[in-house]
């Protein structure tokens, strides 16, 4: 039983590579860039319309001063989803980096869907349907990205499972070794 260390690291060895192919269930790394280039493309789209709100002269026509926070917070909302698909992009395998990107794109639109109707009332109601339709437009995006982070999630999970069951296998071939033989020495 002295292979027992040996194999283990050997079938360890062995899992890991195996892991590194795709599971059917994960979207690909270059489907996954598409998404990303797809939601990079919805920022160039918000930006210009979010620079074009004007909330300081909002407050004159009588709006609330939160309408000023709101617009800044879309503001910063877009440049932290940038910067966190640009991450994403870089290491697509990351489950902590699509959870952010997943939860900037909500807080985005979510701060945007307030922003909008300050937008409608105090400024413009067309631009206003149109900040609305660039956020539908991503809806598609948006679905995509939650069914990507929910399945590699489950990859994790189950590589988890995996390595979990085998350090606990090859726990178990090293505590049922015989113990090794003393040699005595005659003097």
């Amino acid at each position: 039983m002295k292979f027992a260390p040996w194999m283990c690291l050997l079938l360890f060895a062995a899992m890991a590579t195996a892991q590194t192919a795709q599971p059917a269930g994960v979207s690909s790394e270059w489907d996954v860039r598409k998404l990303l280039e797809g939601l990079d493309l919805l920022a160039q789209h918000l930006k210009p319309i979010i620079d074009q709100v004007k909330p300081e002269a909002w407050v004159a026509k009588g709006a609330p001063d939160a309408y000023v926070a709101q617009w800044k917070s879309a503001q910063a909302e877009l440049r932290y989803l940038l910067s966190s698909s640009t991450a994403l992009s870089k290491d697509p395998e990351r489950l902590t980096l699509a959870l952010d990107t997943y939860l900037r794109m909500q807080a985005m639109e979510s701060t945007l869907g307030s922003l909008v109707e300050g937008i409608r009332k105090y400024q413009n109601p067309a631009l206003a349907d149109l900040a609305q339709s660039v956020v539908a437009e991503n809806s598609n995006n948006r679905d995509r990205l939650s069914q990507y982070l929910t399945d590699l999630a489950a990859q994790k999970e189950q590589e988890f499972k995996v390595a979990d069951r085998e350090a606990q296998r090859c726990r178990g071939l090293l505590l049922n070794q015989p113990a090794p033989q003393r040699k005595t020495s005659r003097p």
